[in-house]
């Protein structure tokens, strides 16, 4: 795993979905390669960083993990606005947390940036989800079926994940990422440094 010394570009992504669909799993799982079963939900927002080569480039990707319960929701449509990328999380065994992406869609639509890449991903996967993929089909989006425990999927969907937002706001500006065009009032906030955006709590994993 590269160290992000040599890293020129740093992309933001988040991660969003309901309480207890695997987030922290997931997230923890692409950073770390590690799971645990223990669950404690996320309060506000955690985050990790990891670096990976991208088409012969170094990119540093910093990782939000936001917080599903519904008082939070302020908080993590502060976060959008920042971000390069969206990874919208339901779990394959939990049907309202799936009939809850149209909220999280909303969601970036009111408060990410234009243009933001998102992914749609069916976590704790043990079987062929048809419904994620006619969803993403319906947002224009890509889907993935996830399993934080076994690992399956989880490096390809964020790598493409990366890789598009790569394609969409480095190559074509040179070296420096594109600074997003944000689609509504929320406020800014600095993402650019660990330092100086601590999250407000960490959270802890679950399920499949």
């Amino acid at each position: 795993m590269a160290d992000g010394k040599n890293a020129k570009h740093t992309l933001k992504m988040l991660l969003v979905g309901d309480s207890g669909v695997g987030k922290s799993c997931l997230l923890q799982r692409f950073s770390d390669g590690t799971f645990t079963h223990s669950f404690m939900p996320t309060i506000g927002i955690d985050f990790k960083v990891r670096t990976v080569p991208i088409e012969g480039k170094e990119i540093k990707l910093q990782l939000w993990d936001t917080a599903g319960q519904e008082r939070f929701r302020t908080i993590t449509a502060a976060y959008y606005r920042g971000g390069h990328g969206v990874v919208l999380v339901y779990d394959v065994t939990d049907q309202n947390s799936f009939s809850h992406i149209k909220i999280w869609m909303k969601g970036i639509e009111q408060h990410a940036s234009q243009g933001v890449n998102k992914i749609l991903v069916g976590n704790k996967a043990d079987m062929d989800d048809k419904r994620g993929q006619e969803l993403a089909e319906k947002y224009g989006i890509r889907f993935y079926e996830t399993s934080a425990k076994t690992g399956q999927n989880v490096d390809d969907m964020f790598l493409l994940l990366a890789k598009e937002i790569k394609h969409r706001v480095i190559d074509p500006m040179g070296d420096e990422p594109e600074e997003p065009q944000a689609t509504s009032s929320s406020p800014k906030v600095d993402l650019t440094s660990s330092k100086d955006s601590q999250p407000q709590a960490s959270g802890g994993c679950c399920g499949k």
